[in-house]
């Protein structure tokens, strides 16, 4: 079968590559992928890898390098385990990557995103989206149905850390919220803080492509472009008494936006750290002290989150599809996926593959 693979920074190949094997485990499923999301993390194996994916076989999995990609995606179920009763052949789903012990401290209280021992298909399983069939276990297998799209299900994924986000922040009806980054994730993040009832949205980014599509996503949003704007200035006017935002939720993985962040958020606020940093940010701890605020972390998601993303979906209420700029063929995924989306004046924000 035809898949891309990682092998190693700046190589990745699409090629022929054994099928897997009809011959299931109770609790396998077989599936054929529809359409996948090229991710961030996809993107930084690429340019400084491998850094998830495993050079040596996975604590958990047993996987390792050359790699399969792909962990935003639906597929179409193919075959099923004789214990796997909630899917049948022919059934559409989108694809839960995560993979963890379900019996480890973690697991036994349903935090499987936080094992140590997590793998994830795409980046440390035999199997990925960017192939024409994989195998995952029944638990990664969410049905969906007619009502959302084959994109939306792979869209679910990137979704849920979004939401994620959003959730971590305690974002609710009436909210003033500050995303930093307006990248797929942080565009993705403005979907679903309007959906939990944010009322006065500030977005700072200084990419003018992205600046446009979010003032498109969220109508009313005010976008700043903080190289050229005083983005705190504006937040000040807008907010009420000028105390500054409820919750601010740093999307770009930066020293700078972080601090912004610190800057924006009201006395008793909340950050969210939803971008991930590839070094140490220094802070101002005397500030964060003095304004009295509270820090999230997010790693990933909460696996349980999908049933709910599916009916914000569903309802019209989450369309997470929107973000979508470009589909591409797997033969293009270096060339017009992965090097475009690198291009920093480039005006993709996310591009999936079809295998």
């Amino acid at each position: 079968m035809k898949a891309v693979r990682f092998h190693d920074k700046r190589d990745i190949r699409v090629e022929d590559v054994a099928a897997p094997q009809h011959s299931l485990k109770p609790h396998d499923v077989l599936i054929k992928p529809i359409i996948c999301g090229i991710c961030g993390t996809d993107l930084h194996e690429y340019i400084a890898g491998p850094i998830v994916t495993p050079r040596t076989p996975h604590v958990y999995t047993g996987a390792k390098n050359p790699q399969i990609l792909g962990h935003e995606f639906s597929a179409v179920v193919v075959d099923t385990g004789a214990a796997v009763t909630h899917v049948r052949a022919g059934d559409r789903a989108s694809i839960m990557p995560l993979i963890s012990p379900r019996d480890d401290w973690f697991g036994k209280r349903g935090l499987y995103h936080l094992s140590d021992k997590m793998a994830a298909v795409g980046l440390s399983w035999d199997w990925g989206g960017m192939g024409e069939y994989a195998v995952v276990n029944d638990y990664n297998v969410m049905p969906i149905p007619k009502g959302v799209s084959d994109i939306q299900g792979a869209m679910i994924e990137p979704g849920a850390v979004a939401l994620y986000g959003v959730d971590r922040g305690g974002v609710m009806a009436g909210s003033a919220v500050l995303v930093s980054g307006a990248g797929p994730i942080g565009a993705l993040t403005l979907l679903a803080a309007r959906a939990a009832g944010a009322t006065k949205i500030f977005v700072s980014e200084p990419n003018p492509s992205r600046r446009q599509l979010a003032a498109q996503l969220v109508p009313g949003a005010i976008v700043v472009d903080p190289r050229e704007q005083d983005l705190h200035a504006i937040i000040e006017a807008e907010t009420d008494q000028g105390v500054g935002v409820d919750v601010a939720i740093e999307c770009v993985g930066l020293e700078a936006s972080l601090n912004s962040c610190a800057k924006a958020v009201r006395r008793g606020g909340k950050i969210v750290q939803v971008g991930l940093h590839m070094k140490p940010a220094a802070i101002d701890a005397m500030q964060w002290a003095m304004k009295d605020i509270t820090f999230e972390g997010c790693w990933c998601f909460r696996v349980q989150m999908w049933p709910r993303i599916i009916s914000m979906i569903e309802a019209g209420t989450f369309p997470v599809d929107k973000v979508v700029t470009a589909e591409i063929a797997a033969e293009d995924v270096v060339a017009k996926g992965f090097e475009r989306l690198l291009d920093p004046r480039g005006q993709d924000l996310k591009i999936l593959v079809r295998v």
